[in-house]
Parts: C-alpha cells; structure tokens; sequence
C-alpha cells in the first residue's frame, strides 16, 4: 500500500517534470535488475516509449486597462480614542497608578507621536506608542485625552475627553 502510494506520487510528479521537455525530447522507462523504474531520454532494449501530451498553452495579450495600478494616497484623516479605562471609570489603587491605552486609526505611520494630557496637562513626553501608565495620581475626578502630533510635533488629531475616578485608601488614621 505504501509503495503504491510513494509510486503514484513519484509518478505525478515526474510527469509533472516532463511536462517541461514534452516538445524536445522522448521518454522511455523500464525496470532495472532490482525491479526499479528507470526513465531516460534515450531508448534501451525493452523500454517503453512514454506518451507525453504537450501542455495546453494560451498565448494572448492582457488588457490591463482596466487595473487599479495608481499609487494609493494614505488616508491621513485620523481618529484617536482611548480605550482605556472606560468613560466614567473607578480606579481602585492606592499607589494612584492607572493604565491608559488608546486607539489610533487608519494606521500609526512612523514619526507620529502620542501625548497624553491628564486634567489639561502634558503628561510626560509624547512617546511613539498609545499605552501609559500613570504613576502618584491623586484621589478624585480626573479627565485625560490623547492627542497624535505628526513629526513636526503639530496635533493631527485628538481623542475624546474621558473622565474616570481615582480611588485610594485614605492616608489619615482614626484617632
């Protein structure tokens, strides 16, 4: 069953090969004294000539008129959101840590740049990526957007305002 197999396979794929040479040369094969099939361009003594087709072949010319072959223009009307936190967000952390991540669309091309402003202010510097992570955030409301600068350092576009709550554990003791 095996062998059957490997043969019809080695088979497809030799006849494959020929395809190649079918107008230029013949093929014979016969079986050797150890009982292998040997194929060979030139005949011996009790060989089989093989019945090679020539492959179908279309020779015509494309009309490539009608491809959509122009460059095409970057859509630079982007979008930036932040994911996260949700709008009106509790964020439960008594080191005032809160992770911000954002969405940039179409595609963030190389150059752009991400600030992130935490209650109108410039948090850090921009950077080349939309996570952040905010560190010492204070108790109480806070709003944050971020807005993508192009490599001028112009602001291209600007997310929503998302207000979320920092939650920390108080720092006054009962007496």
């Amino acid at each position: 069953m095996i062998h059957t197999a490997r043969f019809c396979i080695f088979m497809l794929l030799l006849t494959q090969a020929f395809t190649v040479f079918a107008g230029s040369a013949q093929v014979y094969v016969w079986r050797n004294e150890q009982g292998v099939l040997v194929f060979s361009d030139s005949p011996k003594p009790g060989a089989v000539e093989l019945d090679v087709k020539t492959p179908n072949t279309v020779k015509s010319s494309i009309d490539t008129s009608i491809l959509d072959i122009k460059p095409k223009a970057i859509d630079n009307n982007y979008q930036v959101e932040i994911i996260q936190p949700k709008n009106k967000a509790t964020i439960r952390d008594n080191t005032g840590s809160a992770y911000v991540s954002g969405r940039i669309k179409p595609v963030f091309k190389r150059g752009l740049t991400i600030q992130l402003y935490v209650d109108d202010k410039p948090y850090k510097e921009p950077q080349t990526h939309s996570m952040f992570v905010l560190r010492d955030i204070d108790r109480g409301e806070h709003q944050i957007k971020m807005s993508l600068l192009n490599d001028k350092g112009k602001v291209i576009a600007t997310s929503p305002p998302v207000t979320f709550y920092m939650h920390r554990a108080s720092v006054n003791k009962a007496n």
